[in-house]
């Protein structure tokens, strides 16, 4: 996956860009908003509101006229007007400096869940008996294909692509849903046993107490 990171601070896009890499990301750096505009296609734009040119809500409105490529929008400041005025604009998500870079890779994956942008993942997940097509949006166990909502969907292809891993409730549902989802937590919990449901074994969601939820395999595939 390709990610225009926009940001005119060295120190801040250099150590940024070799830990997306290490993550298995293509990065295109820009150090202005002019670049920006003019750099090659990607994936996702990571970008910094503050830059020496073109004020980077220009920036993500002139992007959005042209493309619906996903946007994060980067800034030191939080206050609830500039988050409304990017999402406004455009922007898919909005994160404030300073910020932790695992939390960063998570809001990637959100928005690219989100939007159908292609994910750095495998296209196919296989655990046991159980198959997830990313490409066709189709899965199946035991050659028996599942009839999933999107939602459900994402949700197992995430408990999937790190299975036996005890996932956090709070990334789940960012990842899932939406980092700016209000609603009740609780309706990751309807999902989870909708999903055990249709799995046809609720052993293969596992509770984790205090953290949140682990793909197992019922039949120690």
């Amino acid at each position: 996956m390709k990610i225009l990171l926009v940001e005119d601070d060295v120190g801040i896009a250099e150590p940024l860009a070799k830990g997306l890499e290490r993550e298995g990301f293509e990065v295109i750096r820009a150090a202005n908003g002019l670049d920006a505009l003019e750099a090659p296609a990607a994936d996702v734009v990571i970008l910094d509101l503050r830059l020496p040119d073109i004020d980077g809500y220009e920036v993500c409105r002139r992007l959005r006229a042209r493309s619906q490529v996903p946007i994060i929008m980067v800034s030191a400041r939080g206050e609830e007007v500039d988050r409304v005025i990017g999402l406004e604009l455009g922007a898919d998500d909005y994160i404030v400096k300073p910020f932790g870079f695992r939390e960063l890779v998570a809001r990637i994956r959100a928005v690219t869940r989100r939007t159908g942008a292609p994910l750095e993942h495998r296209a196919v997940l296989r655990v046991a008996d159980l198959e997830l097509d990313r490409r066709s949006r189709r899965a199946s166990r035991a050659g028996r294909e599942l009839p999933l909502t999107p939602r459900e969907f994402d949700l197992l292809a995430l408990l999937m692509d790190e299975a036996g891993a005890a996932l956090p409730r709070t990334r789940i549902m960012e990842e899932v849903w939406d980092s700016h989802w209000y609603g009740p937590s609780k309706t990751l919990d309807v999902h989870v046993a909708s999903l055990r449901k249709k799995l046809g074994d609720p052993r293969w969601i596992e509770t984790v107490r205090a953290v949140g939820f682990r793909l197992g395999s019922p039949n120690g595939g």
